[in-house]
């Protein structure tokens, strides 16, 4: 099994990944089936499906949907040319891209939000079709979101997901057992092999340059929020709050009387300022998803900015650690809410900051899988229940927690010798069981939890 550190950190779009970034993804790969098919189209039909379409105006599905099918992808999107294009469609009625005739969509009739039952191979589904003159549909394809900007095709699902071979990749662990198998064996470190494997597809300048721009844009995303005010789109009137608890951090810095636990603060502004610029459409880096993408970042800058000895040379390490935890979750059970609840998401990116901060803290590889363990134990049964189905209450301060849980868990696992009572394995594994048992009105449809007892307006 492998899966890059780019598969799951990727730059991206918000408020979400399975929500927005996957089905901009959908729609910008059908294009590319239009351009290879011999037939002659006239017109596009997109219907919406699960997840998709209970929680899809809230995470901008509809929005996203039509912007991938007019050629706009995550990792290139620009948010100007994206508004211009989207007021130019509901004018004309009509899409224009290369390679393709003038397409008919009028997105008030030719979108379509299907509250009827989920399509049989995920939450996250969406169908696209084109259209000849007579308004035939003459080519469909069924795409699912699965979590951290993936989507596959229904037959591409069928066979299960695309990944490159064992053989393909000198460490290539598929649970945390073979991992800790694997390092002993080598006598190499989690980043260490996970280096190795990435360099089996890429060279190292690529590499190193690669986890230099997804730090930078993590960066930059803390930066942005904790300078941006004002009121969050969607109707909630979700108040910034970055802004104001970083300031009141600064102005504290050097009293005396300052608690011990404002650290704590720190943790939580730095990811909800990336929470709040995801939940604001801006650019962030799925870690592993959209709605988690605060944790990851908010450790990683902790560690930086508060803890001696911390050096950039080794955000690599960091970040390197932290794919392979996530690789771990996603392969063997899921990092998507509308599957498994939110454990799947903040719990998973917890997991992958706990293991990240515990590598650079100098963690053997058994207190890195026990800092992982532990910081995903601890948020087993986590529902998703966005209110109004906005990636913001409880998300926003729910990335928070995830952070301070994260390295409170790299703190035990360094004070112990890595061996503990329950495995990382056993507890992805709770982790899916978990969540297959977990009603559905909890898996990000906004039918239950907090979604039902907070007034939406």
């Amino acid at each position: 099994m492998f899966l890059s550190v780019f598969d799951i950190f990727k730059v991206g779009v918000g408020p979400s990944s399975s929500h927005t970034m996957g089905p901009m993804v959908a729609g910008a790969r059908f294009l590319n089936k239009l351009r290879a098919s011999p037939f002659q189209f006239a017109g596009l039909k997109a219907s919406l499906h699960g997840s998709l379409a209970f929680t899809g105006v809230g995470h901008a599905t509809d929005r996203a949907t039509i912007l991938g099918l007019a050629g706009f992808r995550p990792d290139s999107y620009d948010a100007a040319k994206a508004d211009a294009a989207l007021t130019r469609i509901r004018e004309t009625k009509r899409i224009e891209v290369d390679g393709l005739p003038p397409l008919a969509f009028d997105p008030s009739s030719d979108l379509l939000f299907d509250y009827g039952p989920n399509l049989p191979g995920h939450a996250n589904g969406m169908i696209l079709k084109a259209t000849d003159a007579q308004g035939d549909v003459i080519l469909q394809e069924t795409y699912y979101s699965i979590g951290g900007g993936f989507v596959l095709t229904e037959s591409e699902l069928a066979m299960g997901e695309a990944a490159k071979t064992r053989a393909s990749c000198p460490h290539p662990f598929e649970s945390g057992a073979e991992m800790l198998r694997m390092a002993a064996e080598s006598g190499l470190s989690i980043a260490q092999m996970k280096r190795a494997n990435e360099l089996c597809f890429r060279s190292a300048a690529e590499l190193d340059s690669g986890i230099a721009r997804i730090w930078q844009v993590m960066n930059d995303c803390i930066d942005r929020g904790m300078k941006g005010e004002g009121i969050l789109p969607g109707g909630l009137k979700v108040r910034r709050r970055a802004k104001g608890i970083h300031d009141q951090l600064i102005a504290e810095r050097g009293l005396n009387l300052t608690a011990p636990h404002t650290i704590n603060d720190w943790m939580s502004v730095y990811a909800m300022a990336v929470n709040e610029e995801n939940a604001a459409g801006g650019q962030v880096v799925t870690a592993p998803t959209n709605g988690a993408a605060g944790v990851v970042p908010a450790v990683l800058r902790y560690w930086l900015d508060h803890v001696p000895g911390a050096h950039p040379s080794r955000i690599g390490d960091f970040l390197l650690t932290a794919a392979a935890i996530g690789g771990l979750c996603k392969h063997n059970a899921s990092i998507s809410g509308a599957e498994c609840g939110c454990q799947a998401e903040v719990g998973s990116a917890s997991a992958m900051a706990a293991a990240g901060l515990c590598a650079v803290l100098g963690g053997t590889p058994e207190q890195v899988e026990n800092a992982a363990e532990i910081a995903l134990e601890h948020h087993l049964g986590m529902t998703c229940d966005p209110v109004k189905g906005l990636v913001q209450v409880p998300c926003i301060e729910r990335n928070g927690l995830g952070a301070i849980k994260a390295v409170s868990a790299a703190s035990l696992s360094m004070r112990g010798d890595g061996k503990h009572l329950v495995s990382l394995d056993a507890c992805i594994e709770t982790m899916r069981q978990t969540g297959h048992d977990m009603h559905e009105k909890y898996k990000e449809t906004s039918l239950g939890g907090l979604a039902v007892n907070v007034p939406n307006c």
